[in-house]
């Protein structure tokens, strides 16, 4: 029978652990392990005491300081030793874990936990002074030798090295984590989205885990740098978390150019590879940057939560944002501004922080205060252009008494903390002045986590879209330009020609590169896109809240603090709503009726959004979500349900038809035309909706004199100008044609003329084909209108214009000049002769059918300019051969017929008026004033129908340009009773002499028979 084993003392087993822990042996015994070292002295020492030669807690740390102190020819260096001895101790601690002996088990656990602390200790103080144990390496490292550690640590799951961060006074540890920072920082310098940037985001936030170590973060020289050359660039570049935000796939500057380049490495040459291949980059790029973002959403959290670090993260925050400003502006210096792929990054970071407050019924808004804008002393909000307020009316809005008081947050810091531990916090912020008394107010987080969101997402995301969009328009261009060119070198080749297509060739594949990066970072990232939708969904319906609601009409004075706000919150609101729309499935689930709401509120109110060009993007937007556009069925309950859309769509759009005439811009003249345009395919739309035609119907009849009467005009206006210019431009085409058809003569041209005479050749196919598409709508709306609403057409300020822009149509069409624009494709440039010929025989029917004071036919003879009877029978043998309806054209020959008599009848008005008086003649027309009128200023007679058309398109009075509007005109009716009487006079004459006449004759057919009798 086997002895049984004899049980060790605690005494023992302490030396083991020990010595397994140390790597140290109090005896001269030859150790198999050569990382062993005998500490002679040390034992001798202990002999000298009457002790035995056994490790224990006692002599512990000296033991530890003489392994460090000593020379030991195969020994580690301190740190690695030190390090060592820590892991060993946590070994050693999981095998004690399953001791029987209890008593032992837990005196061991106590000499393990105190081994553990005292190489903390001694790391600690060698990092902070590394000349107090000599490594035999003079040399400084230029890494931290902490840091592999921490990148070991955070890579495994492993209870590691946290004790060193714990339990120690900053100012030991302040020195180790700065360099530890600066080590991070530097590590993720110039990389790219495809390099090793998550190790150290995943050691920075284990760093900012530990009270000490965010503490030690927000006090860093770099945390912010200082500086009089400190500018958005810099920031970027030299504080600690910028050049983490820097990581990205987004193109930039080649003197910040990342590593490995994610264009070249992903999408060069993109159109040959397989769409797998580009799949699977999308999706690397996309889970990549969504890691960077979670991380960085991770650090400034951890940070924020803490009461020390909270108000050190948004000065951050509010120092790269306000440094940055110049972002904001079209043209971007790379130099003095932080690159888009940073700003992309804090716009995903900062809508991570906002989730809490975006919940679907958005109940947190009433935390955001408005004040913020004129007070808040971090971010530089009061210079940005409002959305009507001057910078004046802003500036007097600050100063006046008593509108600073801020409804603000008056939570205590317990309730901030636990706010901020579910991400809805509470920041103790900076003390804002609240008004000129000195009151001091303390804004929510969730208020300025909203308003440093907002300003991110401007220079952010949606700087990124609107870059992704010039990049696109670069790549037509530059694609178009290529075209061209190899069609010259086909013709005449030349080396310079062909460098030229080279260079363009390898500027396309940049291009192409640069927005696949795009494509991959923002677009493909439809998290992002619904985070930042939902997040203007609060924006809209918080300022929404400041008029009293979605509620029509809107109150008759603006809110001062709604005229205030910056005009960038509602165009960023709308700018990403557009682009959202033209990403499949990006709209999915999003709710869109308060984006709707806030359009039809606000697209046609001056009064509360000052620029013109704001209010026609949202007509833009409502494009997007047309029915037979967007493919959603989603958007059609937007116009065909919406109750809010029914009462007041058709209304606003025709008013803002008529506002955006005037927008103050020196480019206003081609602005409208595209705004128009955008306009007109909604309403075309809404004209095949019911209740939308029926509302339209209501407000023609109700506006007669009015809006819509204003509309009317602006839209024969520019009928008239667009397809004028589109025919001109034909003639002006067909010349270049001819030119360039005669090939000899072309030869002979020098090459750059015949480069020059192209490009103008494109261009004016590109210039007709946008104004026959502009034109075509107009004609088109007018047709189809005309046929249920006539009235306004026929009121005396209109009828004759109208007359007249049809009988100018039907001469260009069926006219002498016709066969002067034919063209070889004709449907090339939109230009459809015989459709439009059919419009505007419809308008002349439809206007004839809602005649019934008969004064159509007279104001179509009465245009000297273009009338000819002798076009309604040519317009009818055209309209025959097109196989149109038998009765429209019978109905257009009988107005034709019409016109010839009333041109008959004017013909014997005019001689039986004779001459006419100066005095009776308006001034502008030349023709006999039936209703004479007094301009208040100029104090000169007009006929009221012709002032009234003046007025229609400029409320000026004409002869000296002061303001003038219809009520102020002034009746002339002692004029008008002489015009009168001399109307009467005349036609009494007129019939006397025609008594006179009609005597003579009898009498000459009297005298006649007479002598015939005879």
């Amino acid at each position: 029978m086997a002895t049984p084993k004899p049980q060790r003392t605690a005494e023992e087993v302490e030396d083991i652990i020990l010595r397994k822990i140390f790597l140290v042996s109090l005896t001269d015994s030859s150790e198999s392990d050569s990382r062993i070292v005998y500490l002679e002295l040390t034992a001798a020492e202990i002999l000298s005491e009457d002790k035995q030669l056994k490790l224990s807690r006692d002599v512990m740390e000296r033991v530890l300081i003489d392994r460090l102190s000593g020379n030991f020819p195969s020994a580690e260096a301190p740190f690695q030793y030190l390090i060592g001895c820590y892991r060993r101790a946590y070994d050693e601690g999981k095998k004690i874990a399953s001791m029987k002996d209890k008593n032992i088990k837990s005196e061991m656990e106590s000499v393990v936990k105190q081994a553990k602390k005292l190489t903390v200790s001694y790391c600690r103080l060698h990092l902070g002074n590394p000349e107090v144990f000599p490594s035999g390496n003079s040399n400084k490292p230029d890494v931290s030798p902490l840091l592999p550690l921490i990148f070991s640590e955070v890579g495994s799951s492993v209870d590691g090295f946290g004790e060193f961060f714990r339990d120690s006074d900053f100012d030991s540890l302040d020195p180790i984590l700065k360099g530890l920072y600066e080590n991070l920082r530097k590590s993720v310098l110039n990389v790219s989205a495809l390099g090793n940037f998550q190790q150290p985001l995943r050691a920075l936030l284990f760093l900012v885990s530990f009270p000490i170590g965010a503490k030690s973060l927000v006090n860093h020289a770099w945390w912010i740098p200082k500086g009089v050359y400190l500018n958005g660039r810099v920031m970027e570049m030299t504080s600690i978390l910028g050049p983490f935000f820097h990581v990205s796939a987004l193109p930039d500057h080649n003197i910040f150019k990342s590593q490995p380049d994610v264009g070249q490495q992903c999408f060069s040459e993109a159109s040959t590879r397989r769409p797998a291949d580009l799949l699977s980059s999308f999706t690397t790029i996309k889970t990549v940057m969504n890691n960077l973002y979670d991380g960085l959403s991770e650090v400034l959290l951890s940070l924020l939560k803490n009461t020390e670090t909270r108000h050190h993260v948004l000065e951050y925050l509010a120092e790269v944002i306000n440094k940055n400003s110049s972002r904001a502006h079209i043209q971007v210096d790379p130099l003095s501004s932080a690159s888009s792929g940073m700003f992309v990054n804090l716009s995903a970071v900062m809508l991570r922080l906002c989730e809490p407050f975006l919940d679907a019924n958005l109940t947190k808004r009433d935390k955001i205060d408005p004040k913020y804008v004129f007070y808040s002393d971090r971010l530089e909000l009061r210079g940005l252009t409002a959305l009507h307020a001057s910078s004046e009316e802003v500036a007097e809005c600050i100063n006046k008494d008593g509108v600073g008081k801020s409804n603000s947050s008056k939570q205590n810091s317990h309730d901030e903390n636990r706010f901020l531990q579910s991400q809805e916090a509470t920041s103790s912020g900076s003390n804002v002045s609240g008004s000129l008394s000195g009151e001091k107010s303390k804004y929510t987080f969730i208020c300025e986590c909203f308003f440093m969101t907002a300003r991110v997402l401007n220079l952010g995301l949606l700087k990124a879209f609107s870059d992704f969009k010039h990049l696109v328009q670069d790549i037509s261009r530059c694609e178009d330009t290529l075209a061209t060119l190899k069609a010259m070198q086909g013709q005449t080749p030349s080396p310079q020609m062909e460098m030229d297509i080279s260079r363009l060739e390898k500027e396309i594949e940049l291009y192409s590169q640069e927005k696949l990066c795009y494509e991959a970072q923002i677009l493909r990232d439809g998290t992002l896109i619904q985070r930042a939708l939902s997040f203007y969904r609060l924006m809209l319906v918080w300022l929404v809240g400041m008029v009293g609601g979605f509620k029509m009409p809107l109150p008759s004075t603006c809110p001062t603090e709604f005229a205030c706000m910056p005009e960038h919150f509602v165009e960023d609101a709308l700018e990403l709503i557009i682009f959202a729309s033209r990403i499949p499935k990006a709209l999915d689930g999003v709710l869109l009726d308060d984006f709707m709401n806030f359009i039809i509120m606000f697209m046609a109110s001056p009064d509360y959004i000052r620029n013109p060009y704001l209010r026609a993007k949202m007509v833009e937007v409502l494009n997007c979500w047309m029915p037979r556009r967007s493919g959603a069925s989603v958007t059609s309950s937007l116009f065909e349900g919406h109750q809010l859309s029914l009462e007041y769509l058709v209304r606003n759009l025709l008013k803002l038809y008529v506002d955006i005439e005037f927008t103050g811009s020196h480019t206003q003249f081609y602005d409208k035309f595209n705004i128009r345009h955008n306009i007109a395919e909604l309403l075309e739309y809404l004209w095949q909706v019911p209740s939308h035609r029926n509302a339209w119907r209501q407000i023609a009849k109700e506006e007669e004199k009015g809006v819509y009467l204003n509309f009317l005009n602006f839209l024969i206006n520019d009928s008239i100008y667009l397809l004028d210019e589109s025919l001109n431009k034909i003639l002006e085409l067909k010349e270049l044609e001819a030119e360039m058809s005669n090939t000899a003569e072309w030869e002979r041209r020098p090459a750059q003329e015949r480069q020059e005479r192209t490009r103008l050749f494109h261009s004016q196919e590109n210039i007709i084909r946008i104004d026959m598409k502009l034109a075509n709508e107009d004609v088109s709306m007018l047709a189809f209108t005309s046929e249920q609403i006539t009235a306004p057409f026929l009121l005396p300020e209109m009828v004759e214009r109208v007359a007249s822009m049809l009988n100018y149509f039907l001469l260009q069409l069926v006219g002498p000049q016709r066969k002067s624009l034919s063209l070889k494709d004709p449907e090339k440039y939109e230009f459809r002769p015989k459709q439009l010929l059919k419009q505007i025989v419809y308008i002349y029917v439809h206007l004839a059918k809602g005649d019934a004071e008969n004064i159509f036919p007279a104001a179509i003879s009465k245009d000297g300019r273009s009338y000819n009877e002798q076009l309604f029978n040519a317009a009818a043998d055209v309209l025959r051969r097109i196989g149109e309806d038998g009765r429209v054209i019978q109905e257009f020959i009988e107005l034709g017929a019409k016109a010839k008599v009333a041109a008959s009848e004017a013909m014997d008005a005019e001689a039986t008026l004779g001459e006419i008086p100066d005095e009776f003649l308006d001034p502008i027309q030349y023709t006999l004033m039936k209703d004479p009128v007094i301009l208040p200023s100029s104090r000169i007679t007009v006929d009221r129908p012709v002032i009234q058309r003046h007025l229609l398109s400029d409320n000026s009075d004409p002869f000296n340009r002061s303001h003038l509007t219809a009520d102020m005109l002034i009746p002339d009716t002692e004029l008008k009773a002489r015009i009168e009487e001399f109307v009467r006079s005349q036609e009494l004459k007129k019939r006397g002499e025609d008594l006179n006449m009609q005597s003579v004759k009898a009498t000459i057919q009297t005298t006649t028979g007479e002598m015939l009798i005879d």
